[in-house]
């Protein structure tokens, strides 16, 4: 009978332990996934040069209206910052800016009045692959046949 009560007091204060070390490991995980998210945006899409590869909008194909321009999300916090499109002798600024997991793209392309072709680029995007040297992503919260995927050159 002591034996046995030696064996589930051995269990049940193992268990509490595991329960109370769990929250922690799982905080830990988290943090730990959360700086290889940022240390990998920071390292691989800010401040690198990008161009559109494919642009699509309801299966029209829209790629060429992005043609020798270079996309650069410039840094100003991990989170946002400024963003350049050039091409030859033509400059457009706007902002760009993230969200915690780094799953959402939001690009606002303004300065000074830009092309009507970015318009297609001015929204909130999800990223469906972060495969580089390919962006590829999605309208943010919708289900519209809009697909956009920025090479890094």
């Amino acid at each position: 009978m002591q034996k046995t009560l030696l064996k589930s007091c051995y269990f049940w204060g193992v268990l509490f332990i595991f329960g109370m070390l769990s929250p922690g490991c799982k905080k830990a995980k988290e943090n730990v996934s959360q700086d290889i998210l940022q240390q990998y945006f920071e390292t691989n899409i800010l401040n690198r040069d990008f161009k559109v590869k494919l642009a699509t909008q309801n299966g029209t194909d829209l790629t060429s209206n992005y043609t020798g321009y270079v996309f650069r999300l410039l840094e100003t916090t991990v989170y946002n910052g400024d963003m350049t499109a050039i091409r030859n002798d033509s400059t457009y600024s706007g902002t760009w800016n993230t969200n915690n997991d780094f799953s959402k793209l939001t690009i606002n392309l303004s300065i000074p009045i830009i092309p009507q072709s970015f318009i297609f680029l001015n929204r909130s995007w999800r990223f469906t692959k972060k495969a580089l040297p390919v962006m590829e992503l999605a309208p943010w919260g919708s289900s519209e046949d809009i697909v956009l995927h920025m090479e890094r050159l």
